[in-house]
């Protein structure tokens, strides 16, 4: 069969074209912007690409025709497309048709720790030796890919809210069917797409509906909207996570080591007893929780939880979630995918319990569409107030005033509106003995490599 992917350079898409591969199609597809890394991963596993959006593209007809949600009415394929009669689906509708219908999935929703929480999942399982296919929204150090088709049964997927199709306003995890679930945690995001976070909480309710009786929904103990999805109704096995032990003598939880409060070691208790101990590489008391939820949906898949203990102990994290970029004379530059406060608190508590008083510069780019708009400009400064200096990228798109930000953060907070020079500025101000966390969902113009670039050359 030939599948024609519109969109396929974004990671999901790239993953199915992945996928698709290697179920034995043959696999073409088109994007705007078709450059490495993405373009030459795709070429590599033998993918024909096109640039652009062109209608010719259709011509020889392909067998069915996967649009990526990128995609809106009025691009000329779309357009050829839909006055034609080929057979066309969504990402994850063609995914679950032909891939997930004869598996057991397991899924992981929330709108943090999504990628890493299904990192984890699939590395514990690949270590029992299960060997899953998976599909996650960024590359597992220990995996080296972002999707593999793997063997039957199991199939680890990131379950995303964001809407399916410009014909398909569900969120996309409806379609995945899950036997297991994870519900990390649900905040307000997504502000172009969803009017409020009610409108967030009954997606996840319609997700919940999904899941048989039989299977299983971990969720996060004291996360009160996902409180209020699992009120209006849930009809499956349910377990529940916190990373501090609690008075209940059910669920998970876990014992942070003496001397490690930065969650790098912890005992994990499941119902109140200890069931594995795991020392890491990762950081922070979210990914603690992350790691409490990955081992209860993988000990329902079968998986005893101290084999994923020991998994864990092993895990290499995931790229662009606290990775170190570099370190030169003295100073570590970090890069983190963190773009909500909830997301860059978190991450900014991990890293001050590992470095301690050493001073830690913050460098944040409001790239998501909700930040764009300014939705939580209220909450940015606070978000921040673990780091000594704030930088923040503001381009012109960004159209709401940085003023009571910096005003805020009472004279740690800086504007810059050009990447060149922010990486020049932060270079000339950077020490031995401190730390750049540099957060975006997007490349960031290249700030990381700029800056270490400019941290290494002759200082005047």
């Amino acid at each position: 069969m030939h599948v024609h992917i519109l969109g396929v350079c974004g990671t999901f898409m790239g993953g199915i074209a992945a996928i698709a591969k290697a179920a034995g199609h043959r696999v073409t597809g088109s994007d705007r912007n078709v450059y490495p890394p993405m373009s030459t991963q795709l070429e590599a596993l033998g993918v024909e690409l096109v640039e652009g959006f062109e209608a010719a593209q259709l011509s020889p007809a392909p067998d069915v025709v996967i649009v990526g949600n990128v995609m809106s009415r009025g691009h000329p394929v779309i357009e050829a497309l839909l006055e034609s009669n080929l057979p066309f689906a969504s990402g994850p509708e063609w995914l679950a048709r032909e891939v997930l219908r004869d598996r057991w999935v397991l899924a992981v929703a929330g709108t943090h720790g999504k990628t890493t929480t299904s990192s984890m999942l699939a590395w514990i399982m690949e270590y029992a030796g299960l060997s899953p296919g998976f599909l996650i929204g960024g590359i597992p150090q220990d995996f080296g890919v972002s999707a593999r088709l793997g063997e039957q049964p199991f199939f680890v997927i990131e379950a995303d809210e964001y809407d399916t199709a410009f014909f398909d306003k569900r969120s996309k995890f409806v379609h995945y069917r899950p036997r297991t679930a994870i519900l990390n945690n649900l905040e307000y995001d997504h502000a172009d797409i969803f009017p409020d976070v009610e409108a967030i909480e009954r997606q996840f309710h319609h997700l919940v509906r999904t899941i048989p009786a039989s299977g299983l929904i971990v969720h996060h103990r004291s996360d009160p909207h996902l409180a209020k999805v699992l009120a209006m109704g849930c009809w499956s096995n349910r377990e529940a996570f916190a990373r501090e032990p609690v008075a209940v003598a059910s669920g998970w939880s876990a014992r942070l080591g003496a001397g490690h409060a930065d969650g790098s070691a912890f005992e994990v208790l499941c119902d109140g007893a200890p069931v594995g101990r795991i020392e890491w590489s990762l950081i922070g008391g979210h990914n603690v929780d992350n790691a409490l939820a990955a081992i209860a949906a993988a000990r329902h898949a079968g998986v005893p939880a101290e084999v994923g203990c020991q998994a864990l102990c092993l895990f290499s994290g995931i790229k662009r979630r606290m990775e170190l970029r570099g370190e030169v004379g003295g100073v570590r530059v970090y890069d983190d995918f963190a773009h909500h406060p909830t997301a860059i608190a978190t991450t900014l508590e991990g890293l001050r319990r590992r470095v301690g008083k050493e001073r830690i510069i913050a460098v944040l780019e409001p790239r998501s569409n909700t930040m764009r708009q300014g939705v939580h400009r209220e909450q940015l400064a606070p978000s921040l107030a673990l780091a000594d200096e704030v930088w923040l990228h503001v381009p012109a798109e960004v159209r709401w005033d940085p003023s009571p930000v910096l005003q805020a953060l009472e004279g740690r907070g800086h504007v810059s509106n050009d990447v060149d020079a922010l990486a020049s500025e932060l270079a000339g101000r950077l020490h031995p003995a401190e730390h750049a966390l540099i957060m975006s969902n997007g490349g960031f113009g290249g700030l990381h490599e700029k800056l270490l670039a400019a941290l290494g050359a002759p200082r005047r």
